[in-house]
């Protein structure tokens, strides 16, 4: 089934991007005009969301929303909040994606071409064509380690398993029940993959170069890291309790 032209939403989590947020909307909207954005801002201390809010206000009025929160309430549950906003404002197709550029903007035609054919459509850095930019050794060795030990534990034919840049059809995400979700961090990405294709959906790897922030600080940590390999026993096991992952 080809889907034909569809609402589609951007959602981008922040917590301390005011650096990147203005550049990142507007490179957004050059490749996509047609698409909508939501910043989900966790109460930035470097006020992220004022800027936000000075962007909707001056230039992009009905293109651009917030959703501001208390404070740092974790990654998964910022998507969580911002697919339910997508599905109560009838979006038919939702993208997530980061606001430190390593997400490249350049990308998202391809995205929403794929998604047109397709389920879930995930950016993968570890397929031909795809690749990582300014990471050291052992940035490189966490991650591409990462994605075979998920891979194996959950029996996905997937090469890049922990992709945060990824885009679904709001029908899929009714179907995983995202308020039953047992992941907030960065094992949420592995989650949402590993449930949409255990429902069988259609699922496409497209190839992305990954690039390191330039400006701010990674939410990465090896603590992160170490949690989220229990979580993905965890979750092939079937366990309900909360995987609690920082972002």
């Amino acid at each position: 089934l080809v889907m034909a032209d569809n609402k589609k939403l951007i959602i981008v989590a922040t917590y301390n991007e005011r650096g990147n947020i203005e550049k990142l909307v507007n490179e957004i909207f050059s490749f996509v005009p047609d698409v909508n954005i939501l910043i989900i801002d966790d109460n930035s201390p470097d006020k992220t969301y004022e800027l936000v809010e000075e962007l909707q206000q001056t230039k992009y009025l009905n293109k651009l929303f917030l959703l501001k929160r208390a404070g740092k309430l974790g990654l998964g549950t910022a998507y969580v909040a911002g697919f339910h906003w997508a599905i109560d404002n009838n979006y038919d197709v939702v993208l997530h994606m980061d606001a430190d550029f390593s997400h490249n903007p350049k990308y998202l035609p391809d995205f929403f071409n794929l998604i047109k054919t397709n389920d879930v459509v995930v950016g993968s850095r570890y397929i031909a064509g795809g690749g990582v930019r300014n990471w050291n050794l052992i940035r490189r060795l966490i991650s591409r380690g990462g994605s075979i030990y998920s891979r194996i534990i959950l029996g996905l034919p997937f090469k890049d398993i922990t992709s945060g840049f990824k885009c679904f059809r709001c029908e899929v995400l009714h179907s995983i029940e995202i308020d039953k979700l047992i992941s907030t961090g960065f094992c949420f990405q592995v989650e949402t993959l590993y449930k949409s294709y255990l429902k069988g959906y259609k699922i496409q790897e497209t190839p992305i170069i990954f690039e390191d922030r330039v400006v701010g600080t990674s939410k990465m940590s090896s603590g992160v890291f170490i949690e989220a390999l229990f979580a993905v026993i965890k979750l092939r096991l079937g366990l309900k309790q909360t995987i609690k992952n920082s972002r």
